[in-house]
């Protein structure tokens, strides 16, 4: 049972290793994320695929039965999930910010458009930096509200 799995983890890795090298930050991120899995995996089936014992110690019992599987390792892998999906949502932020700022998340663009400190503006009518309204689908646009509905702007006092 271990060496197909074992195969399926090394083809996932090496996917996940592929991704890494390309120059999109993007595909760094999904590819950071096939490593992340292609190791829990590995360290699953480290602790032993076993459909017999449950790892849970007996009554009266100092250990589990032999031939039980391993609950750290399934310990472990819950905590790299957590971990992992901060990580990844840190990652996909850090990476929309950079494209809103530099305009690409290209590795090779990335030097030239951090010469030039001003914001890509795509829109040109707002000045760089100035936060653009959502367009609705029937055209219109959809005003920026605070968090109790008032404009984003205001200062609490009703007036904007």
């Amino acid at each position: 049972m271990e060496a197909p799995v074992a195969l399926t983890v090394g083809i996932v890795f090496g996917a996940g290793v592929y991704l890494v090298l390309q120059r999109n930050l993007l595909r760094f991120v999904f590819g950071l994320i096939l490593i992340s899995g292609a190791v829990n995996v590995s360290i699953f089936v480290a602790g032993r695929l076993t459909r017999g014992a449950s790892p849970f110690v007996p009554e009266g019992a100092v250990a589990p039965p032999a031939g039980s599987a391993n609950a750290l390792p399934q310990a472990l892998i819950l905590t790299a999930i957590v971990i992992g999906f901060g990580l990844t949502v840190f990652a996909i932020v850090l990476l929309l910010r950079t494209y809103e700022r530099l305009g690409t998340v290209r590795t090779d663009e990335l030097p030239e458009r951090l010469d030039d400190p001003r914001p890509v503006d795509r829109n040109g009518d707002a000045p760089a930096g100035a936060p653009r309204p959502r367009p609705m689908p029937q055209g219109g646009t959809v005003p920026r509200t605070g968090p109790s509905g008032t404009d984003a702007r205001d200062d609490g006092e009703g007036a904007p």
